[in-house]
């Protein structure tokens, strides 16, 4: 595996987020921006399969970063220097995603094996050359494919997209081995997440701004707006209130080997759908705020409630992952959250939100009944 270039930072250091790493974050988030404007224009199934397979590969990257920064904290100039030249990177495949499926293909392509490349510089700074190519190979695999399909159109596109995502999915495999080469500093990686979740719920209720725009603002509009903003706070309360100190006390009291493992599953394949969930609601918000009194159009009311229903159920994994209890009235609750397309459709849009509201706040007012009986 080779001789490390220089010892990584001491990880049993307490460490805080940098508002460097919160900048990248910031930056990251537009692409989830960007994928939420792709559904609200493509409201279709080959729409949101586009949005999952450009969100997969680019949060396997961002992970890639938090996993850098929580070792290697960007507290020298050229560290700093190289995380903006990702930051830069990232925001290229942002302005792309639009185009990823055509004339951008090639240009998100090249974007995200900047990412790579810069990721792989800051860490064969740590890691040596060993280490940094056994990782690092597969990555820039992953970017190549997405390169190539950028050359061509789907299905040979999307068939090439989904290699990447594969090659991302056996890597942890690889890189599991090492996991004792990788300890993990708990307190700033879950930190890293939960402000990552938080901008990205913030995204969300820009989307309501965005849904009104060129609106007459009636009762109706105003009591819509209410309600989007109420679910977002019903699904921060979801997470924020329990779920970030339960996974802290679980990675802090874990072995390294079971961190590494805490980590992948945790905050990289139970985060997928909680992240593809904000995304789907904020498009289902944004396109149905505006007639919110009206009877929504199918994919409207689908992103509403698939998005609601996803964000409840990657959040039983990650408490499953982490062993934080109850999970069983979240899991109803995503169940009810997806059957509210039938509110949207045949009543009104305002009609789900208050479905989807009543929803949340029960599976939550459940859970701190068998609290309290506990």
């Amino acid at each position: 595996m080779g001789t490390p270039a220089m010892a990584p930072d001491r990880v049993d250091d307490e460490l805080r987020v940098s508002t460097l790493e919160l900048f990248f974050d910031l930056v990251f988030v537009f692409t989830l921006t960007q994928l939420t404007g792709l559904l609200v224009h493509e409201p279709t199934a080959e729409g949101a399969l586009r949005v999952v397979l450009i969100f997969v590969v680019l949060f396997w990257m961002y992970g890639g970063y938090v996993w850098l920064t929580n070792q290697v904290p960007p507290d020298r100039p050229a560290r700093r220097l190289l995380v903006m030249l990702g930051m830069g990177a990232f925001f290229v495949c942002a302005l792309a995603v639009p185009e990823a499926f055509g004339e951008g293909g090639v240009a998100f392509g090249l974007g995200y094996l900047l990412v790579i490349l810069v990721h792989s510089g800051l860490w064969l700074q740590v890691y040596g050359a060993g280490v940094t190519m056994r990782f690092g190979t597969f990555n820039v695999a992953s970017a190549l494919c997405v390169i190539a399909a950028g050359l061509l159109d789907p299905p040979a596109a999307y068939a090439l997209w989904v290699a990447a995502i594969a090659i991302q999915f056996v890597t942890p495999r690889i890189a599991g081995r090492a996991a004792p080469r990788f300890p993990i500093r708990p307190a700033h990686f879950v930190e890293r997440h939960g402000l990552l979740l938080i901008v990205a719920l913030g995204e969300s209720v820009v989307a309501i701004g965005i849904g009104i725009s060129g609106v007459s603002l009636d009762a109706g509009v105003f009591g819509a707006a209410v309600l989007g903003l109420t679910l977002a706070a019903a699904l921060w309360w979801t997470y924020f209130v329990a779920d970030e100190e339960g996974a802290e006390r679980a990675m802090v009291a874990a072995s390294e080997e079971e961190r590494f493992s805490l980590a992948i599953n945790g905050y990289f394949f139970a985060y997928i759908p909680i992240l593809l969930g904000v995304i789907a609601a904020a498009a289902g918000v944004e396109r149905s705020i505006g007639g919110a009194t009206d009877r929504l159009d199918l994919g409207s009311a689908v992103f509403l409630a698939v998005g609601v229903a996803m964000f409840l159920l990657g959040d039983v994994s990650f408490r499953r992952v982490m062993g934080i209890r109850p999970v069983g009235a979240r899991a109803l609750a995503a169940v009810a959250a997806a059957a509210t397309v039938a509110l949207g459709i045949a009543v009104a849009g305002l009609a789900q939100l208050v479905g989807l509201v009543v929803i949340v706040v029960a599976a939550l007012a459940a859970e701190a009944r068998w609290t309290r009986a506990r």
